[in-house]
């Protein structure tokens, strides 16, 4: 086994030994590659910033990427960072702090490791009304916005799962009115996308922003910033300290890249103790802008269809859609490990696994990101487990903690997934599913329609290969039309047995469309009768299931299901919502 070290104060030309490490992951990774042998290689304490992503092939197959010291008491904190430390800043006498950032580019901010929030104001001022090309209102502050180029349009909420954004191409005056002209396509592909009647109301277009964000003009609130870019090249980062911030104490990281490491046909790597920090995904600043339908999905044009829900209702869905990436990917790798790494500060998912077989991940923990956690697509023998998400869905509030489609013998085990803004765990069709032992809380807090844990889709084609949900514990569930523990739109082939639910807005449903066929509910805890309970159709089995609508009784009857859910404890006392059990 051959070793190599490498750290921010080292120097290329040196031999990458403890005492003479490599400065950059580059060097490094073509030592490890010019072994005759498997290699470790050493991030020893500190930032380390790639140039670009860390491109690693089947040339980098047996290689070890760890924390120097990983698994002892002197392990050293590594950071593979994508972001710039912003400096020369200028105090203007508004307070507000102005940095020329020249070409970069950037959807996030983090201020001492805090995620600053762009600055923005909650909706169009005035009477507005939409039309094909964008907006009219009689307010005049729009022709007050110094880049309205930069301005971006939140819909939360267009569907109860659903967020998009839009941009902005223009403003002007028209007599007494304000025009808003929003960019294309991404305006005409929200007319196309988001029409559906629900209870005998029709819905068409995106309607009204519920949030508009990135102007200077929205600057009101201190810890908000906005990147001007009306200026190709030259582009400014305006920045409203919080108290006690000073421009010349204040660390100031701008996220620049999109990936940070991006694994294709690589075998047996691993990864240890690393932690994945401050990049981004410029994609929805683009003028097609952000389409969002479900879950990690958004809309790239190419038409729609439409899904019947009942007598009189109806929703129109992406024909295809694409999937918000992931800042760290693997895609058709083998035997690989990723085991106490942590994600955080990223503009999209944190962690993604495509096809490949036999992937592991352990031990890790995801925050602080605008996507979802864990994406898995495509891949085979993939276990998620002992892994902690919370804080994730910032930006992107349709982003689940972690989600698995397509796969095969996917395991998702004890693990803990909390404040997240939408599901929990998401598992689309696949086979062989297990989900497993594991804790959410607090989730669903900004969109509706979803669950701490949601199936959807075909599991599998028998009792034997489908999908098996079973000791999870789901609390507190949060906005209200949710079911905690939900499976939907024709999920098949599950077994859902020995879960506890409580302090969700609904159980469990048992009356979906398309129906469920061959669902089994047994042996279920909850505080309250699931939907359909009653009557439950044709393809459901529901038995043994009990309710108990005193809190005591329920966690006095499901203690040793709550003992087994989650990450493994290590010290005694009470958990408290949404916080590690580590």
């Amino acid at each position: 086994m051959f070793h190599f070290h490498v750290a921010p104060s080292g120097d290329d030309t040196w031999p990458g030994t403890a005492e003479r490490p490599f400065a950059t992951l580059e060097r490094a990774r073509t030592a490890a590659r010019e072994a005759a042998g498997d290699a470790v290689v050493h991030l020893r304490a500190g930032v380390h910033v790639p140039a670009g992503p860390l491109e690693l092939t089947e040339a980098d197959s047996g290689t070890v990427y760890q924390a120097y010291g990983y698994g002892t008491p002197e392990q050293e904190e590594a950071v593979v960072s994508g972001g710039r430390h912003i400096t020369g800043w200028q105090v203007r006498a508004d307070g507000v702090w102005s940095a020329d950032v020249g070409d970069l580019d950037f959807r996030q901010l983090y201020v001492d490791g805090r995620r600053a929030l762009r600055a923005g104001i909650p909706g169009l001022p005035g009477t507005a009304a939409a039309n094909v090309t964008g907006y009219v209102t009689d307010s005049a502050d729009p022709l007050g916005w110094r880049s309205p180029g930069d301005v971006e349009f939140v819909y939360r909420g267009v569907y109860p799962w659903t967020e998009a954004r839009c941009g902005v191409a223009g403003v002007s005056a028209d007599g007494g009115s304000t025009v808003i002209t929003m960019a294309q396509p991404a305006f005409g592909w929200a007319a196309e996308l988001y029409n559906s009647t629900w209870e005998g109301q029709t819905s068409q277009g995106p309607g009204l922003p519920t949030r508009i964000e990135n102007d200077a003009a929205f600057l009101s609130e201190p810890g908000t910033f906005v990147l001007d870019r009306s200026r190709p090249g030259r582009h400014v980062l305006l920045y409203l300290p919080g108290p006690g911030e000073d421009p010349e104490r204040t660390r100031v990281v701008a996220p620049v890249l999109e990936t940070l490491m991006n694994a294709v046909g690589t075998r047996n790597l691993s990864l240890r103790g690393i932690v994945f920090a401050d990049a981004t995904w410029l994609r929805p600043s683009r003028p097609e802008g952000f389409l969002h339908y479900h879950g990690s999905g958004y809309y790239e044009g190419g038409g729609v269809e439409t899904a019947v829900l009942g007598e009189g209702m109806s929703v129109t869905f992406p024909a295809a859609s694409a999937s918000i990436p992931a800042c760290v990917t693997f895609a058709d790798v083998a035997g690989v490990e990723i085991e106490g790494c942590r994600f955080t500060r990223l503009g999209a998912f944190g962690l993604s696994i495509t096809g490949g077989t036999e992937v592991g991940v352990r031990g890790c923990d995801l925050d602080t990101l605008s996507g979802g956690g864990v994406s898995v697509s495509g891949g085979r023998d993939v276990t998620i487990e002992d892994t902690w998400v919370h804080h994730v869905g910032l930006e992107y509030s349709g982003s689940p903690g972690i989600a698995v489609t397509g796969t095969k013998g996917c395991v998702v085990a004890r693990n803990e997934v909390a404040d997240v803004p939408h599901c929990g765990i998401v598992v689309g069709p696949g086979e062989g599913t297990r989900v497993l032992r594991n804790l959410t809380a607090d989730t669903m807090q900004v969109l509706a329609d979803g669950g701490g844990i949601y199936l959807a889709g075909a599991q599998g084609t028998s009792r034997a290969d489908g999908a098996l949900v079973q000791g999870n514990v789901i609390e507190d569930t949060r906005t209200p039309y949710n079911f905690g523990l939900y499976t939907d739109y024709g999920a098949s082939w599950v077994t859902v047995e020995g879960n506890v639910v409580a302090r969700a807005d609904s159980t469990a449903v048992l009356t979906v469309a398309p129906p469920l066929e061959n669902v089994v509910y047994r042996g279920n805890f909850w505080d309250a009768d699931p939907v359909g309970h009653d009557g439950p159709p044709s393809g459901v089995t529901y038995e043994g299931n009990v309710t108990l609508k005193d809190e005591r009784e329920l966690n006095a009857a499901t203690a040793g299901i709550r003992s087994q859910a989650g990450l493994v404890r290590l010290r005694a006392g009470s958990r408290s919502a949404g916080s590690p059990r580590r």
